[in-house]
């Protein structure tokens, strides 16, 4: 596998040429300035810029370039929304960046059967809206759910808050047309509910980061649409309580549809950020938003009623109903820009650690406790119910020396301390380019030579989005 930046050419005018006859000069973007726009991510502050930006709008455009670019060594950098956290999209050998926002059509609505079968540059919430029209649900919603690509989601196999009840994009995910390296253009799998048909290609796809292939179709299920929800929001003076109660809620039989975790520090910045008035006393140091659905009001009520009494034994100091579409709108529109509110107050590392749910408050202890071993402030949210806890990791006053070098290993311990939980060191951004150092954390040799050999079978010449994942 070519893993050095000698081994990729570089892009001239014959590849231009070749591009343009496959696309239209329109769909070929070759000036700096543009060029710029998707050199970078929601990733931090990294930026690599691509040498071309081509905008494929069919299956068969995208064939033919990969199928130039594997036979002249050319890299190849799939490219959503841009709204990934790990680097994914980020073309570190330049090369070209196929972008799929012109491939965004809704192909079909399946009523009878209950999917969609739609393409990568089709927005998360416009899916979720034209279903629901229908009655339909599509239930991974991830925090930039009104700007991701579906694309990007199968590539991460993002989450969101109802994941927790429903599961992330993984579960939803029946089929994929998939264009691998060489052009050739396969089907995964069948647009059924179940499959036993031999190794599944469709699962090994979902969360690959587009280093086996570009997905030009993705066929997903669908679920009824719950008639109601009902949403809770309980302060806590101590955020190791909050934490510690969102198991007991499972142990009681009920299964919120959401359940998040916010941090004080988290809240003030996403209040000042983005200008939302929001209920929170002095004392406050953690909150948790809470959310059941279904079809049946008076079996939400008692589970709301059953959650208040778990939240008041566990020490909440106040639990509060949204009464109006209009204060749910409010209270998910705090929680759902918690990321871009961090990102604006301070330079940040953000880690997307999870861990088994119950083993929650060890891992926020965990987190602290590092924080003040190395020096660190961080705010902490995420999605609680499923033991998913976004730490970023604040600059603040710190160092450049200290940011570049001592940060490094407060991550790691960070991530250790996650393994030695039972979990794992990225729920639903990614490893990418920022996490790949830390793979050898989770898996020995053997189980990353098992994986650098799946994708030397799918891409012998490494073009697709190199540097992911097992490092340059």
């Amino acid at each position: 596998m070519k893993t050095n930046e000698a081994n990729y050419k570089k892009i001239d005018d014959d590849d231009i040429d070749f591009f343009v006859s496959v696309l239209g000069v329109d769909a070929v973007i070759t000036d700096s300035e543009s060029r710029q726009l998707y050199g970078h991510d929601y990733t931090e502050d990294l930026e690599f810029e691509p040498e071309v930006v081509l905008f494929p709008n069919h299956t068969s455009q995208v064939s033919k370039i990969l199928t130039w670019c594997n036979k002249n060594s050319i890299t190849v950098t799939p490219r959503g929304a841009g709204t990934g956290l790990s680097g994914g999209a980020l073309p570190v050998y330049g090369g070209v960046s196929l972008s799929s926002e012109k491939m965004n059509r809704i192909l079909e609505i399946d009523e009878n059967n209950f999917q969609a079968i739609l393409e990568p540059g089709v927005i998360n919430q416009v899916l979720q809206d034209a279903v629901a029209e229908k009655g339909l649900f599509y239930p991974p919603d991830p925090a930039s759910k009104g700007s991701c690509f579906m694309g990007g989601n199968v590539a991460h196999s993002s989450g969101g808050p109802r994941a927790l009840k429903y599961g992330t994009t993984k579960d939803f995910i029946l089929n994929l047309e998939v264009v691998l390296a060489d052009g050739t253009v396969i089907w995964t799998g069948a647009n059924t509910l179940k499959y036993s048909t031999g190794y599944h290609l469709t699962q090994l796809m979902v969360g690959s980061e587009g280093t086996l292939g570009f997905v030009t179709k993705i066929v997903v299920k669908l679920i009824p649409l719950p008639k109601h929800n009902l949403l809770m929001l309980a302060s806590f003076n101590d955020p190791y309580k909050a934490c510690a109660s969102v198991a007991k809620i499972f142990q009681k039989g009920i299964t919120p549809s959401a359940l998040e975790f916010m941090e004080r520090d988290a809240i003030l910045f996403t209040m000042a950020y983005a200008s939302i008035a929001h209920p929170m006393s002095e004392y406050t140091q953690a909150q948790l938003l809470i959310e059941v659905d279904g079809n049946y009001i008076d079996t939400l009520y008692k589970d709301c009623e059953i959650i208040n009494g778990i939240l008041d034994e566990a020490g909440a100091t106040e639990v509060l109903f949204a009464d109006s579409d209009f204060e749910k709108d409010k209270l998910w529109s705090l929680r759902r820009k918690i990321g871009e509110a961090v990102k604006a107050k301070s330079i940040y590392k953000e880690e997307d650690t999870v861990v088994p749910r119950a083993s929650l408050p060890e891992l926020l202890t965990g987190v602290k406790k590092i924080g003040v071993k190395y020096g660190f402030a961080s705010a902490c949210y995420g999605h609680a119910g499923d033991g998913n806890l976004h730490v970023n990791i604040l600059k603040g006053d710190l160092s450049e020396e200290i940011w570049n070098s001592t940060i490094k290993k407060a991550i790691i311990e960070i991530f250790e301390l996650c393994k030695s939980l039972g979990g794992t060191i990225s729920g639903e951004h990614g490893i990418g380019l920022v996490q790949q150092e830390f793979m050898p954390i989770m898996f020995g040799e053997n189980q990353l030579e098992l994986m650098r050999a799946i994708k030397k079978v799918f891409d012998p010449n490494g073009i697709l989005n190199p540097g992911k994942i097992f490092g340059r």
